[in-house]
């Protein structure tokens, strides 16, 4: 089972059933099998997390300066650079336990501006967990072959049509 393109379209034979595997961002379903140019991708997303988080880091510098010139006080720039500091954190161990549970969606609505301001931990936490996975590779694995084990116990306890069975 595996996906040429990484879009998430499988092909599968005509009438194959059971469990499919869910595509993840950037990598569609070549996780299952790890072929079809996944340690490829898996650098690609290493890399370009990375360069994003530094072209962000440059960024949030040039407005730290911008804050300088403006004057406005040491207190609110120290203010504004524990703000992104915080925030960059939380946002870092959010995205980083995402990849290991699913995420509530109440919680994640409500911390979407934190996340939000605290980008660079989302990317950094990318860049690590790529290092070693697809980031979210681990839960859609267990996931999918908790599925498959599911799939399988209820096919084997039906096998044969229940009218063709005698009465005893």
């Amino acid at each position: 089972m595996s996906d040429d393109t990484g879009t998430g379209t499988q092909e599968t034979p005509a009438g194959s059933t059971g469990p499919r595997p869910e595509p993840i961002r950037f990598f569609g379903t070549t996780w299952v099998e790890r072929d079809n140019g996944y340690a490829a991708r898996r650098t690609a997303a290493a890399v370009g997390s990375l360069a994003a988080a530094a072209a962000s880091c440059l960024v949030l510098r040039l407005a730290y300066q911008g804050l300088q010139i403006a004057a406005i006080g040491g207190f609110v720039t120290l203010l504004m650079v524990v703000m992104f500091a915080i925030c960059s954190a939380t946002a870092f161990r959010h995205t980083w336990d995402g990849f290991t549970r699913r995420p509530d969606p109440d919680r994640q609505a409500s911390l979407r501006g934190l996340l939000t301001i605290g980008f660079v931990g989302s990317l950094l936490a990318y860049f690590f967990r790529s290092l070693t996975e697809a980031p979210g590779e681990r839960l859609h694995r267990e996931e999918y072959e908790e599925a498959r084990r599911q799939y399988e116990k209820r096919t084997t306890r039906r096998s044969g049509n229940p009218k063709n069975r005698r009465r005893a």
